[in-house]
């Protein structure tokens, strides 16, 4: 099969061997697969990951149990051991054990066929297009903020970062019922959050009052700064940027201002998948180019230019 294949060097599209299903896992024709900011941070050093790219697909079951045989799937990416007291607990994507689809220890999505385990599987609603279907991960990433924090009608939240995920998490905050801010540094990308009736500003034109709750989705590691800054005393501070780079951190803010700070990572599909089957969120706007597998060297590219957003790879 085509697969993008990262080797620490050079991101290349080879044939490889077809992945096999196992009693634990099936394997999936990938029909629509986006490129993450993630992906391009691999590519800088990010986890040290080896082998095939992508973690954000929709697809369908070609082998696997027979109850799941042409069923349209997506997949949690975290593939979690099931035995450690982690686990136990119900935090599978914790797993110390864990491999995670093309971030670590397992190969991503970005091939014509990826092997998932049968219990990450979720059926995508019939109504739901593959053009939104794709987007369930990094939805869901989005949602997991509403498990971490309580947010009530009317918290005052920054969302920090107009790119991917940053409007992603604005949509699913204002849809929550909280008044949110979007500031970021592309005028194009503000005005998508503006369509959806979300306030939208730009970073050197920011001199709003500090907010209840911020969230940090630059991107960049220069990003927690700004974010702090724009956190009320006794606020929240969610982190959402996962970044190559290393930056130094002056936490005294934080101390002095009790900030809480949470980590955010992946979330349950189940939200997300029933927010696009409802359409309470749009995610049409944020695909700024469709490509080929085989050309899937010059969407990486394409994927790290400034302005651009959701760059979708059809195997």
């Amino acid at each position: 099969m085509r697969a993008v294949v990262w080797d620490g060097a050079d991101a290349r599209v080879v044939e490889r061997a077809p992945p096999e299903p196992t009693v634990h896992t099936a394997v999936v024709g990938v029909r629509l697969a986006g490129i993450c900011s993630t992906d391009l941070q691999l590519l800088k050093g990010y986890m040290a990951f080896r082998g095939i790219l992508g973690h954000e697909f929709v697809g369908i079951v070609e082998e696997g149990p027979p109850e799941w045989r042409g069923r349209r799937v997506v997949g949690e990416i975290n593939f979690a051991c099931g035995r450690c007291p982690t686990c136990v607990q119900g935090l599978g994507r914790h797993c110390p054990n864990r491999r995670v689809m093309g971030i670590l220890n397992a190969d991503g999505a970005f091939a014509e066929q990826v092997a998932v385990p049968i219990a990450n599987l979720h059926l995508v609603p019939d109504g739901v297009p593959d053009e939104t279907a794709v987007f369930t991960e990094p939805l869901a990433a989005a949602f997991e903020i509403l498990d971490q924090v309580d947010v009530q009608p009317g918290t005052r939240c920054v969302v920090l970062g107009d790119g991917k995920l940053g409007l992603l998490v604005a949509q699913v905050l204002h849809v929550a019922g909280a008044r949110v801010i979007v500031v970021g540094k592309h005028d194009d990308k503000l005005a998508i959050a503006r369509r959806w009736g979300v306030e939208a500003v730009g970073l050197a034109q920011w001199t709003g009052a500090a907010a209840d709750l911020v969230v940090e989705a630059t991107g960049s590691a220069k990003g927690f700064a700004a974010a702090v800054a724009m956190t009320r005393p006794r606020g929240t501070l969610v982190l959402k940027s996962t970044v190559a780079e290393a930056a130094p951190l002056n936490l005294a803010p934080l101390v002095i201002n009790e900030v809480t700070v949470v980590g955010s990572r992946c979330g349950r599909f189940a939200p997300a998948l029933h927010a696009l089957e409802a359409a309470r969120v749009d995610v049409r706007p944020l695909v700024s180019r469709r490509f080929p597998l085989r050309d899937a060297v010059a969407a990486l590219q394409i994927a790290g230019a400034p302005g651009v957003l959701k760059v979708l790879l059809e195997p």
